[in-house]
Order: structure tokens, then sequence, then C-alpha cells
């Protein structure tokens, strides 16, 4: 039988694994992107990439710019966080503000299902009853659009910010709230101006975390936003987002190692940035913000 000095050595060892192999699949997933993408801008100018207002890659009149992609992607995340954020928010300062230990532990497992319904399903609602309500109210809005995707979408990322922004505010110690009521302020004015500052590190980290998952979703936009690379912000039209047109060209018919099939790659390899920015910002902001309130 092994010693305690040993099993402690090989939990350490185990522990190093697994995290060095988290660092090993970073890595190799940088390479395939990094690689494919440099072919990629080898044959296409980074500028144009960068600044060109057309994407039809897969046209016969062959355009490259990802603006048209990039400005759906953030359309329907900017929709996203605009349902999810308050919502959430509102949700994590009545459970822990007003609720009763009793409806917090019965209301918040419910609330998380929501994170656990596949998002196909989400793409369809979105397609079926939330396209058709809207479409009652702006007869003009096409069958297609961003608004249902990132409304949905929004519904969909609700247990996120909740329960990340449940526990930041969880965490504010008690002392700040009994402090806050002695100098007369009522329980609302306690939880708008002293308790969401004291948590607002752990709130916009929830929904950064947020953000990046409406960033990276795939199926709802795929189903209910339609595939029509467009630089607009109008939220009642088709558009396409990264996301989409990565899958929609990897199982299409697009033939490997081609110039339109390593579009892909450059797509991702800007999601990919995109999303790493994001993820600093909102450590920057942690940290920062950590050290005021403390």
């Amino acid at each position: 039988m092994l010693s305690k000095k040993r099993r402690e050595k090989l939990i350490e060892v185990a522990l190093g694994a697994c995290a060095l192999l988290t660092v090993l699949t970073t890595i190799g997933i940088l390479y395939v992107l990094i690689s494919e993408a440099y072919a990629f801008f080898s044959q296409v100018s980074i500028f144009d990439f960068l600044t060109d207002t057309q994407w039809t890659p897969l046209f016969a009149d062959k355009h490259f710019g990802i603006l048209p992609l990039l400005s759906g992607t953030l359309l329907t995340s900017f929709i996203a966080i605009m349902v999810a954020l308050p919502t959430g928010l509102t949700i994590a300062i009545y459970l822990n503000e007003y609720a009763s230990k009793r409806f917090k532990m019965v209301i918040k497992p419910i609330l998380e299902i929501l994170a656990s319904v596949p998002t196909v399903v989400y793409g369809f609602f979105a397609l079926t009853v939330v396209t058709p309500f809207f479409q009652m109210l702006y007869p003009e809005m096409s069958g297609f659009n961003s608004l249902s995707a990132g409304f949905v979408m929004g519904i969909m990322i609700i247990p996120y910010v909740s329960s990340l922004s449940d526990d930041a505010i969880a965490a504010v110690p008690r002392y700040i709230r009994e402090g806050s009521l002695a100098l007369g302020a009522n329980r609302l004015q306690t939880a708008f101006k002293v308790i969401l500052p004291s948590a607002s590190s752990g709130i916009i980290v929830s929904a950064i975390l947020a953000i990046s998952r409406a960033i990276g979703e795939t199926m709802i936009v795929a189903i209910a936003a339609g595939q029509q690379p467009r630089l607009t912000a109008n939220p009642f039209v088709p558009i396409e987002t990264i996301t989409t047109y990565i899958v929609k060209v990897s199982l299409g018919d697009v033939a490997h190692n081609s110039l339109e099939y390593r579009t892909i790659f450059a797509a991702g390899i800007t999601l990919f940035v995109f999303t790493f920015l994001l993820n600093n910002l909102s450590y920057f902001l942690n940290k920062k913000l950590e050290k005021k309130y403390v």
C-alpha cells in the first residue's frame, strides 16, 4: 500500500498532467488556426479582410471582408445582453435581498434549467414563436432576423448572468448591508447603491462571460437569423454570424484546402482574437474593481 506522501505526490502529478493537457490543447487549437489562417492571408490582403464591406467568398465575384459577419455577430450579441443583463441582475437582487431561503432553493434550480435546454430547441422557438409575435408588432420584419435570434439568446444566457451575479452579491459581507440600513437607507437603496457597487467585479465578469457565450452561439442564429452576410444595424433583416458561416462551409461541398475552405479559419481566428480580448478585459476590470472596493 502506498504511503501518504506517495499518494499525495501521485495526486499532484495527476493534477499537473490535467493542467498541462489544457495548455497543450490550447496550443494545438492555436497552431491549426494560425497555420491555416496564414495560408489564407498569403492569398488575401489582411487590409481587405478587415475593411471590405462585402463577404462573398463562395460567389463568382469574390469579396473577403469580415465586417458583415462581425457586425451580425455583434448585433445579435448586443440584443442578447440587453435582454439577459437587466433580467439576470434583477433576479439575482431579488433572490438575495428579498426572497425567502425556501423560495430561493426552489426557483434557482428551475432558472438553471434554461441553460440545459438544447440550443436547437431555442432556435426553433425563435423561428416559430418569437418571430411571428414580433411580426404582429412590426409587419416589415423578415422571417429571418437578428432581433428574434438575439432575444432568444438573451433568454438562454439569463442563467449565466443570474447565477454568477447571485454568487457575487451573496459574497458581499453582511456588515456592509447592515451599515447601509443603519444609516437610514431602505432595502432598495441598499441593493442598488451599496450592494451592486460592492459586487461589481463579479457582475461584470458574469456579463462578459454571457457575452462570450452569445458570441459563440451557433444553432439559434443559424435557424432564426438567416444566412445572408450584411453590414447593417437593422435588427429586422436577415444577417449571418461568424459561427453560422463556419458551420455552413465546414458541412458543405467546399473543397478542402481551397481558398474558400480556408475562410473558415480566418473567420475562426477573428472570433478567437475577439473573445481573447474580451476575456482579458474582464480580468483587468475584475482586478481593478476589486482594488477599488476592497
